[in-house]
């Protein structure tokens, strides 16, 4: 990351104007409505993907479809314009998850540091500097430099296509294993739609009550980042327990945000647990914080949440969806992958059937 100059690695307070500079530029409400033409036209695209793949018979990778939407919304908002087949032969769309892996990668110099040496072992090392390579790694100052400036479009980049594409894909394997969940969406969106005359992607939405309760369950089960890393700035006391400065604290959202004594049917997918509740995005409630909380909470929640709602109304929407070959969708594996990002351990394929013909 460019020397842990960026919003996610950089020390708290020389972060502080990078994050003040993607909030108020890039992140705001304000800012995020702009980018609305953007989010509808590619939309649009995704919704021709999957048609085509429909007409085919084919079954639809809900992950890679959303993967593909998100980088490209992602790539113009950040650099200004639209990804092209140069960027895609040069891999740039493989970059968030392939530096997600290394980053999430167990490294013995962080948990074992007399044994770091075994990192050179493994190949982390390595495979680290390759992709730093594919960044561009320049000497870093303590201005507001190019390095910086990109640290930021990186941080947008990978947090934005992975996180969002990670929470559609599990959104709607737990719609699919819920028919009469799925049903309920459908029904709110089309009738929503039906009254409107046409699909305005920002406007309905704000009306779809149910469906963001949907969004709000499955970042519950399925948080995009279930491990919160944190690093203390001094000495501090929790309930008897004295952390000296630098402790590293990993915060377990997955597992709290499936606390029995909080959540009734905990691991349960129930919508309507949301339905004049208290709790939102914003981290406020250590019961449910899926975008971390404090000063350090994800500053992207407007536009990823907003683009997680866009995407799950046009696939409800246009589509109606079964399992592959008419299989039993309670049969659905649900693993998670046995890392920190949030990925299902088998992508999810599902066959779509266009409702509008």
């Amino acid at each position: 990351m460019y020397g842990c100059v960026d919003i996610g690695f950089a020390p708290y307070n020389e972060s502080i104007q990078l994050r003040e500079i993607c909030v108020m530029e890039l992140l705001s409400v304000r800012r995020v409505k702009t980018f609305k033409t953007v989010r509808e036209e590619e939309v649009v695209c995704l919704i021709e993907r999957i048609s085509r793949s429909s007409s085919k018979g084919a079954s639809v990778n809900l992950f890679a479809m959303s993967h593909i939407l998100t980088v490209h919304i992602i790539f113009r908002c950040a650099f200004g314009r639209k990804f092209s087949n140069i960027d895609a032969q040069n891999g740039f769309a493989d970059l968030p998850e392939e530096l997600m892996s290394g980053l999430l990668s167990f490294s013995f110099a962080d948990s074992i540091p007399i044994l770091g040496w075994l990192d050179i072992v493994t190949g982390l090392i390595t495979r680290l500097k390759k992709t730093a390579r594919k960044l561009e790694v320049n000497k870093i100052s303590k201005k507001l430099t190019r390095d910086k400036i990109k640290a930021l479009i990186l941080d947008m980049f990978v947090s934005g296509t992975e996180t969002s594409s990670r929470v559609i894909e599990w959104a709607m394997s737990e719609l699919i294993r819920n028919p009469k969940i799925m049903k309920k969406a459908q029904e709110e969106v089309r009738r929503i739609v039906r009254e409107k005359g046409k699909l305005k992607l920002d406007a309905d939405i704000q009306e779809m009550d149910y469906l963001k309760c949907v969004v709000k369950e499955a970042f519950r089960l399925h948080p995009p980042t279930p491990i919160l890393r944190r690093e203390s700035s001094q000495s501090v006391n929790i309930k008897g327990y004295l952390l000296p400065p630098k402790t590293k604290v990993m915060i377990n959202a997955w597992t709290i945000q499936r606390d029995q004594d909080t959540w009734s049917c905990a691991e349960e997918f129930i919508p309507e647990r949301f339905i004049g509740s208290k709790f939102d995005f914003k981290g406020l409630d250590f019961e449910y914080f899926p975008f971390g909380s404090g000063r350090r909470i994800c500053p992207g929640i407007s536009f990823g949440s907003g683009v997680v709602e866009i995407v799950l109304a046009n696939l409800l929407f246009w589509f109606d969806w079964q399992m592959p070959g008419g299989a039993d969708e309670k049969g659905l594996d649900m693993t998670d992958s046995f890392q920190t990002r949030g990925a299902r351990e088998c992508p999810l394929q599902l066959v779509a059937a266009p409702h509008f013909n």
